[in-house]
């Protein structure tokens, strides 16, 4: 007896076809007329400023980790910059918004450490004597992020003698008020600090004081009231926490790598690492938790 295949009378075959489908089968093909996602991104680009100088293989890995720093470095001084407009024109909320991205951010930059650590000394020294003196200390957007935040000594100009854009945009910078020094202006405006306690120069560290600590310390302990100063205050420690964090991470990773010897370039190395660690950039909002 013959046998004949039928499909199912209910259309079962389509509603099989119809359950393949992913939703991506239209997708677009032709980009003529508008971006791609490489075009968009210029991928290409990016991937070309990976251009190793040696033929060890740990190389690459160096060079991505310290491009992928300097990515999230550039969208930290958008948001920091457009922070600092912001609380000058007492916007807090979108100020508000721009630092807890930063504090996302930075921990995106702090777990970047994590996959350095899988390059040992060995692997390391295959390529560091290639590099000659190129060294994170002069980084002109860390130093930019570190004028933002208030550290700031004008030694920190010389690595950019050579490079005048670099040097006379970080220069302009450390002339301006830092992020705390709006926040304090902020205090000002509320009647809760005296204008005599606002700076007036602005390229040394801020030192503690006294009229300072004690604005902060009323607006701890009536949260109700300043709770936009408040919610400020606590933004402004987690940045520093979170740059303290990846300091920290920093300092750890170079001695894995390179133990005390001189940094590439010119400072002391891990022994300059570990004195940063003792900066704090808003000294009045680690005290006031001691005088609550």
């Amino acid at each position: 007896m013959k046998s004949t295949s039928q499909s199912c009378p209910f259309g079962g075959d389509a509603t099989a076809e119809k359950a393949a489908e992913t939703g991506a089968e239209n997708a677009h093909q032709s980009f003529k007329d508008s971006f791609s996602y490489s075009s968009y991104l210029r991928i290409e680009q990016l991937l070309g400023a990976q251009a190793p100088i040696t033929q060890a293989h740990d190389e690459s890995l160096f060079i991505t980790i310290h491009h992928v720093q300097e990515v999230w470095m550039s969208l930290i001084i958008k948001e920091l910059t457009a922070a600092i407009a912001h609380l000058g024109d007492g916007n807090f909320e979108p100020a508000m918004k721009m630092l807890a991205r930063v504090s996302r951010a930075q921990e995106q930059m702090s777990n970047a450490w994590e996959v350095l650590k899988t390059m040992t000394p060995a692997d390391y020294l295959e390529f560091r004597g290639a590099f000659g003196r190129a060294s994170g200390f002069q980084s002109w957007q860390y130093r930019s992020i570190e004028f933002l935040l208030g550290n700031r000594q004008r030694y920190m100009l010389k690595p950019f003698a050579e490079q005048p854009e670099h040097h006379a945009r970080l220069a302009s910078l450390i002339e301006r008020p830092s992020l705390y020094d709006v926040a304090l202006q902020a205090l000002c405006k509320r009647g809760l600090l005296a204008e005599s306690a606002l700076r007036t120069q602005f390229d040394q560290m801020p030192q503690p004081n006294a009229e300072v600590l004690k604005a902060w310390v009323s607006v701890y302990r009536d949260t109700a009231k300043h709770w936009d100063l408040y919610y400020l205050a606590e933004k402004l420690v987690d940045v520093e926490d979170n740059f303290r964090r990846w300091r920290f991470n920093h300092v750890v990773t170079v001695e894995r790598m390179i133990g005390h010897k001189i940094g590439s370039g010119g400072t002391t190395g891990v022994d300059y690492l570990r004195k940063v660690l003792d900066v704090v950039l808003f000294p009045e909002l680690w005290q006031v938790r001691t005088e609550l």
